[in-house]
């Protein structure tokens, strides 16, 4: 029982992780997006095919605001609640296994 809780604990690390690293991603893009960088630039390319598919879901859904971009802000909102809420929860699973 102890082995199954580690690996959730390591799994909920790793997720915390990652979502942490996407949401430095999506704060970056928005910077490079005021600041009209380079398009042809590595990172940049890196940044935006990592970043726009669910940017892009989220435009779906809201309205247009006049050239306002609010879909990084909402992105960023729901990693944080998944990183407190699923995280959290996958940590408190491991230690109530063990």
């Amino acid at each position: 029982m102890f082995i199954f809780a580690n690996l959730i604990e390591a799994i909920a690390g790793i997720l915390n992780l990652v979502i942490t690293l996407y949401i430095w991603a999506v704060i970056i893009r928005a910077i490079l997006s005021w600041v009209n960088a380079d398009p042809y630039n590595p990172i940049v390319r890196f940044l935006v095919t990592i970043t726009e598919p669910a940017l892009y879901r989220i435009r779906q859904f809201l309205p247009p605001m006049g050239g306002l971009d609010l879909s990084p802000l909402v992105l960023i909102l729901v990693l944080y609640f998944l990183q407190s809420f699923l995280v959290r929860t996958l940590h408190d699973l491991a230690s109530v296994m063990r």
